[in-house]
């Protein structure tokens, strides 16, 4: 056994045999150990310069000093001249277990290992699998060896056929949209997109009769002749992407140009160049930024006849000079004068209606952002309203970073009731002149004057329903979109926090907008089922008339074939052929048809003997009927 270091110069220099390399031991830790001290006590080596502690598991002593004569400090450039060797002087076990240890920490390894150790036990589990498979099938016609080859062949192509799949999936269907990766699809069938829009119960109980001229709104449009659509587009409900549907989602011969850059898009008639649409995207503000209906209905007939100077044309008075406070003489219902103009174009109004407390709400928003809409013209009567009849409810620019309080506490706000005073028509209640009736009979005939104007118009949409909305769109104009709408239940106006207190405020604010969008409402939901009732009645009458076609042409095939066959039978007997039978089959077949025939008449003649005369008479109204029938199929076909 060979001595420790410190101890050599004690006991003198060690025999030469010492010098040689140790033999190989069983424990590669000590074997190691040695090899180590060997080269400390090499003179010259790099190792040899420090100063050398004892081995693992020996103490020098509590007092003990060092045996060696070199000093106990060495230099600093010693030092560092030492320090990099000192990995290489470990053993080697050592230095492979820290080696391991490291590399198994570092992330990226790790999980390279663990996915080819996944992928080695996979691919091993379904040779095997197959394998076994293959082994049961085919075993008494190939050995194992081929079956191993075999189904080393069959899992490479299976994989290749994986990977082939899959990007032919991701060059197919790249988004992820695609209708192939909904599970949905194949679990479920396919929703109706027009039940539960609003994530309420699909029932629906009506509050308000309507007659069916209300509820049917079938508009024959003529987008070829002089039919115009005014979009009547009120301040936050929706409007702008409605307006976008009608410019850029529609189906059309003559879709409209929309250029890059600019809002307005070009919306001409097929071979003409005059425009279909009269809205914010089409023909721009051309009555005054968001015109309500007082000034729409002055203000378009005029525009469209060519006399922009007359768009700010007075409304009828009478012989005081006062306006017209009888709440139907101007509606649209009771003059025409109104919905068209002296060319003879027929002008079709519609707008979005919005509930009134998440409308008020995006509103405050807007201003709060800046919006101040200075450019309203709000003409009425001829003229726009004074300083004093609507005063400003700031005096800076703009009312931006304005609270909620401060917003509801403006009596002057035009926020409050704006559906209801877009709607109406101003001149019953002399415009924005609040002294010419009492309030109360004001807020009356104004009401009153919006759910008869939104009646007749010819289409209004609900911001709350847009697949509705865009069902009723098409069923009423024969105008199909593109893409469907979409709903978006988050909006600027959901994100604001509200306290019970502050909504109920805010419904107050705007009672008249409640009464009106709830009239809405109903009568948008009870034109919706009618639509749709009337469309499955529709389906269901087409399938009705196929049927009857379909059986009448039956019937009329049967009796001609009867009638050959008894038209044959009487050849026959008049003329014997001398081949009694050129046709076994056919024969057959008119021997079973006549016996049909036979029986099914002694059983109709055994039930007439029990049948009363009035039964009788009915049994031939019926063949009569039956005959009128079949010739009635005949006719339409």
């Amino acid at each position: 056994m060979a001595l420790p270091a410190y101890a050599a110069p004690a006991l003198g220099p060690p025999l030469q045999a010492e010098r040689r390399a140790p033999a190989r031991t069983t424990c590669p830790r000590r074997h190691s150990r040695v090899e180590a001290e060997l080269a400390v006590s090499r003179p010259g080596s790099a190792a040899a310069s420090v100063r050398a502690g004892p081995p693992r598991g020996v103490s020098l002593g509590f007092n003990s000093q060092p045996l060696l004569d070199e000093p106990r400090k060495a230099s600093s450039s010693q030092a560092g001249a030492a320090r990099a060797p000192l990995f290489a002087l470990l053993p080697r076990g050592r230095r492979r277990r820290m080696h391991d240890f490291r590399r198994r920490w570092d992330l990226g390894y790790l999980c390279r290992a663990l996915l080819t150790r996944g992928l080695a036990a996979l691919g091993h589990s379904l040779k095997h699998v197959l394998g076994a498979i293959f082994s049961k099938i085919f075993g008494p016609l190939a050995s194992v060896g081929n079956m191993d080859e075999k189904s080393n062949k069959l899992l490479l192509a299976l994989v290749m056929l994986f990977l082939f799949a899959v990007i032919v999936l991701q060059y197919v269907c790249p988004g992820t949209e695609c209708q192939l990766l909904r599970l949905q699809a194949f679990s479920s069938p396919v929703p109706d997109p027009y039940r539960s829009e609003d994530e309420s119960s699909a029932r629906f109980v009506p509050r308000y009769n309507f007659s069916r001229g209300d509820l049917l709104r079938k508009v024959d449009f003529d987008i070829k002749g002089d039919d115009l659509i005014v979009f009547l587009h009120i301040q936050k409900t929706g409007g702008t992407t409605f307006g976008r549907h009608l410019v850029r989602n529609i189906q059309l011969e003559q879709p409209c140009e929309c250029r890059v850059g600019q809002k307005k898009c070009t919306c001409h008639r097929p071979g003409k160049r005059e425009t279909w649409l009269f809205s914010r995207f089409s023909t721009g503000w051309s009555c005054g930024l968001h015109a309500d209906w007082t000034e729409l209905t002055s203000c378009v007939p005029a525009v469209v006849d060519g006399k922009r100077d007359a768009k700010l044309r007075p409304a009828s008075k009478d012989r005081r000079g006062s306006p017209n406070t009888n709440p139907g003489v101007n509606s649209p219902s009771s003059t025409k004068a109104r919905s068209t103009s002296k060319n003879g174009k027929n002008f079709h109004y519609i707008t979005i209606l919005r509930d009134p407390v998440s409308r008020y709400l995006s509103e405050w928003r807007h201003v709060q952002r800046g919006a101040t809409w200075k450019a309203s013209l709000h003409v009425c009567d001829g003229r726009p309203p004074t300083s004093e009849e609507l005063p400003s409810c700031y005096t800076g620019d703009d009312w931006s970073g304005c609270p909620l309080k401060e917003f509801m506490d403006c009596p002057y706000n035009l926020a409050n009731n704006r559906q209801v005073r877009m709607l109406s028509d101003l001149t019953l209640v002399g415009c924005y002149n609040l002294s010419v009736m009492p309030e109360k009979q004001r807020n009356k005939v104004l009401l009153e004057s919006a759910k008869t104007n939104l009646k007749h118009m010819a289409f209004f949409g609900l911001t709350e329903f847009q697949r509705k909305t865009q069902y009723l769109f098409e069923k009423t104009f024969n105008m199909n979109f593109i893409s469907p709408f979409t709903q978006y239940n988050t909006t600027r106006a959901s994100s604001v926090e509200i306290n019970e207190e502050i909504q109920k405020r805010i419904e107050r604010l705007n009672f008249l907008d409640m009464e009106l969008y709830s009239y809405a409402k109903d009568l948008f939901l009870q034109r919706y089922q009618f639509m749709r009732q009337k469309e499955h009645q529709e389906a269901r009458r087409k399938r009705q008339e196929q049927r009857k076609f379909l059986k009448g042409r039956f019937l009329q095939t049967h009796f001609l074939s009867q009638s050959q066959g008894q038209g044959q039978s009487q050849n026959q007997s008049q003329n014997p052929n001398p081949n009694p039978n050129p046709n076994p089959n056919q024969n057959l077949t008119q021997s079973l048809t006549q016996n049909l025939t036979h029986s099914s008449s002694q059983k109709e003649t055994r039930e007439s003997q029990k049948q009363s005369p009035g039964q009788e008479q009915g049994d031939s109204s019926t063949s009569n009927g039956t005959n009128d029938y079949i010739g009635s199929v005949e006719k339409w076909r």
